[in-house]
């Protein structure tokens, strides 16, 4: 298993599984590797941190805001400090040290920087930023693994509801919704700005 937000242990506990039992583990670890890569789709972004520091590149075309406080580039989520901010572009960039991250206190709060604010120059010297960071969320939110641990415990019983239909003596037969509003209610606000 590998960054999923959400532990077996836990699964199994919200299905009555007992822990050493581990002959349906391949069916466990598959259903919250579905269930976390589909919260992924369905926001737009990730929540696991990077362990180790990437470079991307962003033009600034779109991606630059402008208010009373000075400009900000928006970006892709970061879950720890930028370990290097540039401006330029082709061969030929140059280090930029004077910008903050945006929104203040992201990380302690367990949210990620999103953006990098400069109030004097702005976003000038280049046509494209390059920043060398960890990307992704510097914890999981508790709500993203609430969510996980409801879809993928959904995702292990469907196997039992072939074809979207599942019933019972008492209610009969019953369609499945294509989603489920629970799991909804925990990551609409998740979602980046025009994606969902």
């Amino acid at each position: 298993m590998a960054n999923e937000y959400a532990t077996r242990a836990a699964l199994k506990l919200r299905l009555n599984i007992e822990v050493d039992d581990t002959t349906r583990d391949e069916l466990l670890d598959g259903a919250l590797a579905a269930a976390s890569r589909g919260i992924d789709t369905a926001t737009g972004r990730r929540f696991w941190l990077d362990t180790a520091p990437s470079i991307r590149t962003f033009r600034m075309a779109g991606r630059v805001v402008r208010d009373d406080a000075g400009t900000r580039l928006l970006l892709d989520d970061i879950g720890a400090d930028p370990v290097l901010v540039e401006s330029g572009s082709a061969d030929s960039w140059a280090a930029i040290s004077d910008y903050d991250t945006a929104p203040d206190n992201a990380l302690v709060r367990g949210r990620p920087i999103t953006a990098l604010a400069r109030s004097t120059s702005g976003w000038l010297g280049g046509p494209r930023v390059r920043v060398t960071a960890r990307w992704g969320w510097p914890v999981v939110p508790d709500e993203i693994a609430e969510a996980t641990l409801i879809q993928a415990a959904r995702l292990y019983r469907r196997k039992d509801s072939p074809e979207g239909v599942t019933g019972s003596a008492e209610w009969g037969v019953v369609r499945l919704s294509r989603r489920d509003p629970d799991v909804w209610a925990l990551i609409e606000h998740f979602v980046v700005p025009g994606f969902g």
